[in-house]
């Protein structure tokens, strides 16, 4: 594994699986190189995030997923990242794979998860998925499997050309929006996720917002 490379994890609500995600993900880069982002939770995540010895950073309030991401990637950068892998809190990803993540940055200047088996997901998943893909297609010239998986890694060059604005779910769309727009080279690999929760992630009016915004940043960009 890369000597520079940092786990961001973003966290809101989730002290049933904030350890379990945190332990795993030590299988793979020591406590020092990984960092969780407390989001203003109104649970213990917070406490359960500090047992594990790791980075823990804590927003006082609830700003959203986005701000949460960008608050652990800029202390990354200012630990000595040369690169970063970011995961969710819930254990819809498995640290398992952070090595395939590893492994494919050596070639790509971004690697984007895609979950193979969409058969699996809530169909209210799949309507914002599939109008935020056909979208960014559109606007951006970018084609991928997946915008919404929040599995990724990139490298500190292409932080500093993809650093959002987004501080909501829209994230992940406006990094591949930038993305595309300054040409970063692409990779996907395939990742398995387990939904836990039905109602967890991008609906359709979801959906709906992050077009409108993917619009916006067409127009005033």
């Amino acid at each position: 594994m890369r000597p520079d490379l940092y786990a961001v994890i973003p966290a809101y609500n989730e002290e049933k699986h904030i350890k379990e995600v945190v332990e795993k993900t030590k299988k793979y880069l020591p406590a020092e190189k990984i960092i969780v982002v407390d989001d203003g939770s109104k649970d213990n995540t917070f406490t359960e995030a500090k047992k594990t010895n790791v980075n823990v950073l804590r927003h006082l309030v609830n700003l959203g997923k986005g701000a949460a991401l960008k608050t652990g990637c800029d202390y990354a950068i200012k630990k000595g990242a040369g690169a970063m892998i970011v995961l969710d809190s819930d254990m819809q990803h498995d640290p398992k794979e952070i090595p395939n993540f590893e492994k494919a940055l050596t070639k790509s200047e971004m690697v984007l998860g895609y979950r193979e088996k969409k058969d699996q997901m809530p169909f209210v998943l799949k309507a914002g998925n599939w109008a935020i893909d056909t979208t960014l297609s559109l606007l951006f010239g970018i084609t991928v499997k997946d915008t919404q998986s929040g599995y990724r890694a990139f490298t500190k060059e292409t932080y500093s050309r993809i650093r959002w604005k987004a501080t909501d779910y829209s994230v992940e769309s406006e990094m591949l929006a930038l993305a595309g727009k300054h040409h970063v080279r692409l990779t996907q690999i395939p990742i398995e996720t387990i939904y836990h929760d039905r109602y967890k992630g991008t609906g359709v009016l979801d959906g709906i917002a992050i077009v409108s915004k993917m619009v916006i940043w067409k127009l005033t960009r």
